[in-house]
């Protein structure tokens, strides 16, 4: 079987983004330079021979996988399998907020403990399964063929996970920045990475953001 070659973004800069503020599954939209960002990265792979792009279905999302799709001329097909992490309670809170209301739920999380869920969220162990149950699904469509995932933080920090072989709890040494091009390839025997984090296209105007 031919390998599937798998480009995945992460959402362009939202305003949430920049306060540090939990965003999950809430539906928050691109900020201005967020929609710049999208703009960019759908100009630099316009030339790509993309056959489809998927994208979560949240807002931000969807909105930057919508430029590239104006860029290419590929319409875009919505998967909530591809949605960030449902971070319940935490969710509409800052970091310093997480930590001075729930303190030990937020060491528990800050360990990246796979069997934490904040009330009313998933875990990194529910999390991972759908998101990889989703993404090798959507890629066993296009064997040999160039596909493009839009997502989140945390999808792209699980598919850099599968593809690198890394546990879920391992410190985290790799980018997750905005609008960012990360290439993998899929067979059934998994994913493999290719290239990570190239952000030539924003000339540095990227926030990296480590979990929503």
């Amino acid at each position: 079987m031919q390998a599937t070659r798998l480009l995945a973004i992460r959402h362009g800069q939202t305003a949430w983004n920049r306060a540090n503020r939990v965003q999950g599954q809430l539906d928050i939209p691109l900020d201005a330079t967020g929609r710049w960002q999208a703009q960019r990265m759908a100009a630099a792979l316009a030339d790509e021979p993309v056959r489809a792009i998927y994208s979560s279905d949240l807002r931000r999302a969807l909105e930057t996988a919508q430029a590239l799709a104006t860029a290419t001329g590929v319409p875009v097909r919505t998967d909530p399998g591809l949605r960030e992490r449902e971070f319940g309670r935490f969710q509409g809170h800052t970091f310093s907020e997480i930590e001075a209301e729930w303190p030990e739920q937020s060491l528990l999380w800050r360990r990246r403990d796979p069997v934490f869920a904040p009330e009313g969220g998933e875990s990194l162990l529910v999390f991972r399964e759908r998101v990889t149950r989703c993404a090798e699904a959507l890629a066993a469509r296009h064997a040999g063929e160039l596909i493009v995932l839009v997502a989140h933080g945390g999808v792209l920090d699980v598919l850099y996970r599968a593809a690198t072989r890394q546990e879920l709890q391992a410190p985290r040494t790799w980018m997750l920045a905005n609008a960012a091009v990360n290439r993998l390839l899929w067979t059934p025997q998994g994913f493999t990475l290719v290239g990570w984090a190239d952000t030539t296209h924003l000339d540095d105007e990227h926030l990296d953001e480590t979990t929503a």
